[in-house]
């Protein structure tokens, strides 16, 4: 047994009050520890904002296009990510287990392309979610689609499990083909997964009046980055989105389809932690893409 400490103690500094700071991210300070601490590894604390990697895709879609070879073609993407999203297959068959940033790990699934998208069901157990160390579950919700009720089921399911182990859960508005993309649906879809336990959420940026949906949504909203756009345009879409309220975007077609991937995601992510303007952003893109080029090709 260690001798007893005699020294009396005196470095109180009863002067200065203890730290009482609220937690950086909208709606969370309530949250526990462990919760908060998940989302900071998904959105960075100095910014506030996330750049989420995308490539959960396959599983509905298969080997599309940029995500055939997921080693060769996503992993050397994934250090410039705060976050990625993908599917448990993926993250035990590809991911360097060395990647020490946030996983949201895409938790519903079901039917394929070739069927109807919105009848999901949960597809990965909370002990799965706690074995492979996510810091957050990703869940589909379709608000007017034909199983509304049982996608918002299996978003509150996951709320309840992930509160229970403190981990996040990620609500997706999908948009279906006969959906209206407005901020009157936007609103309603994004206010019913915050209402119902979401921690953050995922939604499409409209261009009319987005500030009304990030406004009304209590948890910080991410932006979807939907089909493949024009470097410039996605830029655009980033600064956009950010300026507005959002908590950072969520791409993966217009990064991993981009002529040059990681120039696109480096000038993504100094758009939303830097508020680089898309012309300076765009500029960024070109000179690493045509550093990338001469590099390759000596």
């Amino acid at each position: 047994m260690a001798d007893a400490d005699t020294t009396e103690s005196k470095n109180y500094q009863a002067d200065i009050p203890a730290p009482n700071e609220p937690f950086f991210l909208k709606g969370s300070n309530n949250l526990d520890w462990g919760m908060k601490n998940r989302l900071s590894q998904i959105f960075n604390p100095d910014s506030g904002r996330t750049v989420m990697l995308a490539f959960d895709h396959g599983y509905f879609l298969g080997p599309t296009s940029g995500l055939e070879r997921i080693d060769l073609n996503i992993v050397p993407l994934i250090r410039y990510a705060d976050t990625l999203m993908l599917t448990r297959g993926i993250l035990r068959s590809t991911i360097p287990p060395t990647y020490t940033r946030g996983i949201v790990l895409r938790s519903s699934g079901g039917p394929s392309i070739l069927k109807e998208l919105s009848d999901e069901e949960i597809a990965v157990s909370i002990d799965e979610a706690v074995r492979l160390n996510v810091a957050a579950m990703a869940v589909q919700v379709f608000i007017g689609g034909e199983f509304e009720t049982r996608s918002i089921h299996n978003m509150t399911r996951l709320v309840d499990m992930g509160n229970r182990h403190g981990i996040a859960t990620l609500g997706v508005t999908a948009v279906g083909k006969d959906m209206v993309r407005d901020a009157k649906y936007m609103r309603l879809a994004t206010r019913i997964c915050a209402e119902l336990g979401a921690s953050y959420v995922k939604t499409y940026y409209v261009d009319e009046d987005f500030e009304t949906v990030t406004a009304s949504c209590p948890v910080p909203i991410v932006i979807a980055g939907g089909k493949k756009l024009p470097e410039a345009e996605a830029l655009q879409l980033a600064h956009n989105a950010v300026q507005q309220g959002a908590a950072g975007v969520d791409m993966g077609r217009n990064i991993f389809q981009s002529d040059a991937p990681a120039a696109m995601i480096q000038a993504v992510r100094a758009v939303v932690h830097e508020n680089m303007s898309p012309k300076d952003a765009l500029d960024l893109y070109e000179t690493l893409k045509n550093d990338g080029a001469r590099r390759a090709a000596s």
